[in-house]
């Protein structure tokens, strides 16, 4: 892994999971680590209530856009971590291949996307502490 170690997150229309994973890798790894995220299907917009979730922890992903998954970004990412997608996304080796298990929040409100919201920044805390530990002086 070089050292600054590249995310991918992926699921089908990178409109709330992936989004919201992305974010809090963001937000809580800063430069430490490139973040990238994709869908197979992608949809038009990003979930709003995936967005309200988001503004309740003070992170905004409301100027994000659903993206396409291409070869590409599997091809240059460390760690491809998948949620709900199946076998859409393309393997190449030596690449790190998760499966995070996530409810889809499409077509849910922002009560039921809390909790997804709290499970993606525990799951992405713990990926932080793997790749990218703050450095101690």
């Amino acid at each position: 892994m070089a050292d600054k170690p590249s995310v991918l997150f992926v699921c089908v229309h990178n409109a709330g999971r992936s989004q919201m994973a992305a974010a809090w890798l963001t937000h809580l790894a800063g430069d430490r680590v490139e973040v990238r995220s994709a869908g197979s299907n992608p949809g038009t917009a990003v979930n709003p209530a995936a967005v309200e979730a988001m503004a309740e922890v003070g992170i905004d992903i409301s100027a994000e856009t659903p993206k396409v998954l291409t070869i590409d970004a599997v091809r240059e990412s460390d760690v491809c971590i998948t949620m709900g997608c199946g076998d859409t996304c393309p393997v190449f080796p030596g690449k790190r291949y998760l499966d995070w298990k996530l409810e889809d929040p499409a077509g849910q409100g922002v009560a039921a996307v809390r909790p997804i919201r709290d499970e993606i920044k525990t799951l992405v805390e713990g990926l932080i502490a793997e790749i990218a530990p703050e450095k101690t002086a």
